[in-house]
């Protein structure tokens, strides 16, 4: 079952370095660049790192490396650069641009916006099963790469054109400003993290490390810091401490001034903080260890700390001090209050697990979460790893009957189930965004396997209307599911998503989230200018939606909220999206066309909001080149931006808005040192842009002006102008247009019909929405349209399409239900038990509710609308309870019937069984059960070796034994979710004598009466037995039976040895039972029990008989006191079968096993049970070892089966 996923509170990390680009990534505790050129061959990047692997593309020779002191092999220059068709696309840079939709992975997903201005950040989580929101996509960066193939260039030279156009390119080599700086003493370290500040600060931390592969461990780190944009860095190992090991940087999000770094926990665990943009370190010594850290969206010295052993601390000091806030948090699961949603900026909302297993949403204070303190805004258990705070919402699930189901909370209201079309069934869940008051999820649904469907919500998050249908997705190998849907960055509303049509997937765009969907139009012209001949819809553009989780390296596709126009992406041309033959392609008016600017992979950085662009090649090959174009990528011209080829690792844009200076990271060898270039693109410009610099730009769909209910014009840099832009203004202009039937969409329930209305479904009654209003009120009665949320249109059909108030109308109750709040028909003896009452439709104002719980108890309401948080009910008895509830008002009455099993833990089986019993002899075999009354059972009994078992509703069974020897019994007691099982030894043969024996009375005064104590002793009286007669250890078996004074059984049987030689006779038991006998009574059967405690066996008083008397011939006398013998034990064995049904009768009846009376209803049992105080229950050491006090003379028949129902067999048997 798939669970409700979302944004990571680890995803709002780092990235709350504004501008941090490191920290925005998903899956790590932080974003690192990893040497390519360091890379042990065939090991994989170490955990919490993202690498960059060296893999050649098409048409491309490995690069290779000679052994140490030699110089590197393959191309030096760039000249010497290879084209490469199939690159690899996770090579080199980052630039800005969106993820799609991610889904649940190694852990449930809720992926949706995640602003640095309101979103906590710093989490580090390992194995985080969220995702990254809408907002972190629009950040996550891309890298631009290198085209360098000359001919191919200058073949596709041309003027400048217009959109759609063969693009151009200038061969002329221009350089750029750059400075290069080499990490001294750090050429084995082959990660990196790096944090800039940016907005006005010239500060750059580095922190490298020596990941060992082997050894799964940091093992060497090196933190450099620069105070000049990355021109020069100064080594801080001496003030951080020279064998310090750091493991992690973390910056504060909402001041940038102060930074944490943590210690690797396999050495140390400590903090370093610094309040002086990493100039100087205090440190501080942890008492856990941190797995991850959420720092508060507004209060600066505000953190949560999550440690390996899952538990939550707090600090208000920015780390110097800690509090222990919840033990049991599941990993992720935890999140700041939401400014404006939660009132106390202190709450914190958190996913905990309770003491028996089970998950459970609480909230509480972070300098105070006591029991008393917490509140628990979800009614019940939710499932593991299905809390997501986000926005205004709440979201959990509760699977149950093999059924997920979603629940949401909007601004902290009551939760309530999220309703999807009825036969949606879905199977997984994921919320992509909450952007805007709305929800959009994607939901896989029962018939669906590697694709899912888009589904967008009304404002409270409750009603979903299908958005698109069977979107692709892809499974990571980490396990992550991400689905192919791209939100396009600075447009509202605009999406790209890839669908699967027989077995093809094509490339869509929607302009009013997912109201109309329509092809890509390819461009008119490839490369060098010539026709595409491309005809919509069996051919069309297709793009590949994915972004990299690495801000050091880019994805397939970007776009930026500062330029809303411009989106560069990767794809091919044809009738389905191809993995062969990707070019890349831009658009600049928000994909109404597209064009051609390269024919193999490159990534692309946004500087000066898009006013340049810069592309780097995807290679794996030294490179000393890129492409710059100013006029939105119509034209490109060639930069150098260092004078020897760099194996480049990753580039990291400044940030903010005014992103001119770029850092390139990389090794000129697999030997080098890590080398900074520091990038400067302030020496193109000479001038800031004017107003006339600037001509105005309307967006629109196909020509259509009017996107999401408004005209919006912007303003863009005239393509022949080059200065700089400086800070981004916006939209110019923004006019709400009139309302059409574009403007909506269908309501909950509705479908749109090839006609374009939206009609009813078959599974949707529309009356039904009058449900929950009363009779004199009104409701909104949907006309079956609902305005797309954030759609700005006014007038027009807005009146007509609106849902209308409607006076509610009087009905007869109709459609009544009852069912618990987790959907289950159990529940346990002593615990509330919630009970939800559903109405289809009727007065709910007007009503009369009766419950009748069926245990003699009975409530009244008078109307629905106050048993809407259920009606809470504790059943002090086990049994089968009906649940009766009548609905009436004026107009008529609807009643139902729920069946409630009320049932206790079970917590203990004992089989009762005789030690020893006759062939062809039936025995009664009886399931002892602690406690007595559980509820409804099954036992399943299994004999010998028999492979099919007798199942059975009774606790006792009766049976025969028709082969002599030992053999065994297995019961096994299923209660709910509980089984438990007793296995025991009975003996079999055609005749047995018995013994009961006493003993000296000091052997009470070490007799705890418990079966291990009667098990031990048995093995010591059978021992010295054998001692004292001489009798083989085969003939004998002792059973030590309960309560004082301490009394046993000797059994003597007729061993049938395995030479073939006969059964014993009558006679010789006979015999052997004498030699017992006389040696007992000289006192000659002795044992020691402790040093200096010696015990005395002896014949009982009561003399010892055959179980089955087998003599010729029996006297008159004798055969008297047997039938007396046996009347008296069927009148004791009639009593104690039916003593629980005649008033009186010892309390202790009932806590047998044997079949209670029919009960529907509990009241009758409680009526008849005897009022007992709790002191005279037994315990079930002593319920199971209780013995009746009847012992016949002239047979132990009888007294047998008695035992079978209470005795525990304490025999042993050698």
């Amino acid at each position: 079952m798939g669970k409700v996923t979302g944004r990571s509170p680890a995803g709002w990390r780092l990235a709350l370095l504004a501008g941090t680009w490191l920290f925005q990534f998903l899956g790590t505790s932080e974003a690192a660049i990893t040497c390519r050129a360091c890379l042990a061959p065939g090991k994989p990047p170490g955990p919490g790192f993202l690498s960059i692997p060296l893999r050649p593309g098409r048409g491309e020779e490995a690069r290779r490396f000679p052994a140490a002191g030699g110089k590197a092999t393959g191309p030096a220059a760039p000249s010497q650069e290879k084209p490469s068709g199939q690159p690899d696309p996770r090579a080199s840079l980052a630039g800005p641009g969106r993820a799609r939709a991610p889904l649940r992975g190694t852990a449930p997903a809720l992926p949706g916006r995640r602003g640095a201005e309101r979103s906590p950040a710093g989490r580090a989580p390992r194995g985080s099963r969220l995702r990254r929101s809408q907002a972190e996509r629009r950040r996550a960066r891309g890298v631009p790469a290198e085209r360098d193939q000359q001919g191919r260039e200058a073949a596709a030279a041309s003027p400048e054109q217009p959109q759609g156009k063969a693009t151009r390119f200038r061969l002329e080599e221009l350089r750029l400003t750059s400075t290069t700086f080499a990490l001294a003493g750090d050429s084995a370290h082959n990660q990196a993290m790096v944090h800039w500040s940016g907005h006005n600060s010239s500060v750059i931390l580095i922190l490298t490390k020596l990941y060992d592969y082997s050894l799964g461990s940091i093992t060497e780190s090196s933190l450099w810091r620069s105070t000049d944009y990355g021109t020069t860095y100064e080594k801080l190992n001496d003030k951080v401490g020279l064998k310090t090991i750091l493991s992690y940087l973390y910056v504060c999000p909402t001041n940038k001034r102060k930074i944490m770094l943590l210690t690797d926990p396999e050495i140390e665990s400590s903090l370093l903080i610094s309040s002086d943009e990493g100039a100087t370190y205090q440190k501080y010594r942890l008492n856990f260890y941190i797995q991850s850290l959420l720092f508060h969206p507004k209060q600066e010295d505000w953190i949560l700390a999550y440690s390996q052993d899952q538990k939550l601390y707090s600090s208000v000091e920015f780390g110097r001090r800690w509090q222990l806030l919840q033990e049991g948090v599941a990993p992720n699961r935890f999140y700041w209050s939401v400014m404006g949603s939660s009132k106390e900026p202190d709450l914190v909302h958190l996913e905990a697990k309770t003491v028996d297993g089970h998950a459970q949403y609480i909230t509480c204070r972070m300098q105070n979460c006591t029991e008393a303190t917490r509140s628990k805004p979800f009614p019940g258990y939710i499932d593991s790893d299905s809390l997501i705070v986000q926005d205004d919402y709440v979201f959990v699930q509760l699977t149950s009957g093999g059924r997920p189901r979603y629940y949401v909370s909007y601004r902290r209201n009551a939760f309530a189930q999220m309703k999807l079309p009825k036969y949606a069934l879905p199977k997984d869940m994921h919320v992509i965004s909450t952007d805007e008051n709305q929800v959009f999820a994607a939901v896989q649904e029962w018939n669906q396997n590697d694709t899912y469907n888009l589904y967008i919500s009304d404002t409270r998050g409750v009603y979903f209307t299908l958005a698109l249908e069977n979107v692709k997705s892809s499974r990571r190998l980490e396990g992550n599911v991400m689905i192919d849907l791209y939100e396009v960055a600075g447009i509202k509303g605009m999406f790209l998503a890839n669908k699967k049509i027989d077995n093809q997937v094509k490339t869509f765009i929607t302009y009013n989230k997912g109201r109309d969907w329509r092809l890509l139009q390819a461009p008119d012209t490839d490369l060098r200018g010539n026709p595409v001949r491309c005809l919509l819809p069996y051919c069309s553009l297709h793009l590949h939606l994915k972004v990299s989780e690495n801000p050091y390296t880019s994805g397939n596709i970007a776009s930026r909220d500062t330029a809303p126009s411009i989106i560069v992406a990767s794809g091919n041309i044809g009738t389905e999206l191809s993995d062969n033959d990707i070019s890349m392609f831009v658009s600049s008016d928000a994909g109404n066309t597209w064009r051609q600017i390269f024919e193999e992979e490159h990534s692309v950085l946004y500087l000066d909001q898009g006013g340049v662009l810069v592309a780097m090649k995807h290679t794996s090959l030294p490179i000393r080149h890129l492409w710059l174009s100013f006029d939105e990528g119509r034209s490109w011209s060639k930069y150098s931006f260092t004078s020897t080829p760099l194996f480049v690792d990753g580039v990291l844009g400044e940030p903010g808005e005014e992103t001119l200076i770029m850092t390139v990271f990389g090794h000129f060898s697999h030997r080098s040192e890590w080398q900074l270039v520091k990038v400067d693109y302030k020496s193109i410009f000479d001038r800031r842009c004017a107003e006339e610099d600037y001509r105005p730009w309307q967006l629109h769909s196909q020509g259509e002006a009017c996107i999401m209910g408004a005209k919006r014009i912007y303003r863009k840099r005239k393509s022949e102008k080059k200065c700089m832009q400086g800070k981004y203004a916006g939209a110019m202009a923004s006019e709400p247009c009139v309302c059409t039937e574009a403007d909506f969409d269908c309501d909950y329930g509705y479908e749109r019909h090839t006609n374009g209305q939206c009609l009813p479904a078959f599974w949707y009654n529309p009356s039904s929405l009058s449900k929950d209003c009363s009779f004199g009120q009104s409701y909104l009665n949907s006309t079956g349209y609902r305005k797309v949320v954030s759609n700005n249109c006014t007038d027009g059909v807005r009146e007509q399409y609106t849902a209308k108030p409607q006076q509610c109308p009087g009905k007869a109750p109709r459609g009544l239900r009852i069912i618990t709040s987790d959907g289950k028909l159990t529940a346990e003896q002593g615990h509330n038990v919630t009970l939800m009452v559903q109405l289809e439709e009727g007065d709910v104002q007007r009503m009369i509710i009766q419950v009748d719980f069926g245990d003699g108890i009975a409530v009244s309401y008078v109307n629905l609308s106050s048993t809407e948080d259920g009606i809470k009910h504790v059943y002090q008895n086990v049994g089968i309870f009906r649940v009766t509830v009548q609905v009436a008002n004026s107009l008529g009455l609807d009643s139902t019937v729920l069946y409630l099993h009320v049932t206790c833990p079970l917590e203990h089986v004992h089989l009762s069984l005789p030690f020893v019993t006759t062939k062809n002899k039936e025995v009664n075999a009886t399931a002892v059960l602690w406690p007595s009354q559980v509820g409804t059972l099954t036992y399943i009994w299994w004999f010998g070796n028999n492979t099919e078992p007798l199942v059975t509703l009774e606790g006792s069974i009766t049976f025969t034994f028709s082969v002599e020897g030992m053999n065994t019994i297995t019961v096994q007691v299923s209660a709910g979710n509980t089984i438990l099982q007793d296995t025991k030894t009975i003996a079999v043969y055609e005749r047995f004598q018995s013994l009961r024996l006493s003993f000296s009375p000091n052997l009470d005064e070490y007799n705890p009466d418990i079966p291990e104590w009667r098990r031990d002793v048995s093995r010591v009286i059978k021992r010295a037995l054998v001692e004292a007669t001489s009798i083989s250890s085969k003939h004998i078996l002792v059973a030590v039976l309960s309560g004082l004074p301490t009394s046993a059984e000797l059994f003597i049987l007729p061993y049938h040895g395995t030479t073939g030689e006969n059964k014993r006779t009558a006679e010789d038991l006979e015999q052997i039972s004498e030699i017992l006998i006389h040696k007992l009574n000289q006192n000659l059967v002795q044992f020691e029990l402790k040093p200096g405690v010696r015990v005395l066996v002896h014949v009982a008083h009561l003399s010892a008989a055959p179980l089955v008397d087998l003599t010729p011939s029996h006297s008159g006398s004798a055969m008297l006191m047997l039938l007396s013998v046996v009347f008296v034990g069927l009148a004791v064995f009639v009593i104690y079968k039916f003593k629980r049904k005649i008033p009186g009768i010892n309390v202790y009846a009932q806590m047998q096993n044997e079949k209670d009376q029919e009960m529907v209803s509990p009241v009758s049992q409680r009526e008849s049970m005897p009022n007992v105080p709790q002191s005279e229950l037994m315990s079930p050491e002593q319920l199971v070892d209780e013995k009746l006090d009847t012992r016949p003379i002239g047979s132990m028949s009888i007294a047998a089966e008695a035992q079978s129902t209470k005795e525990i067999p304490t025999y042993v048997n050698v």
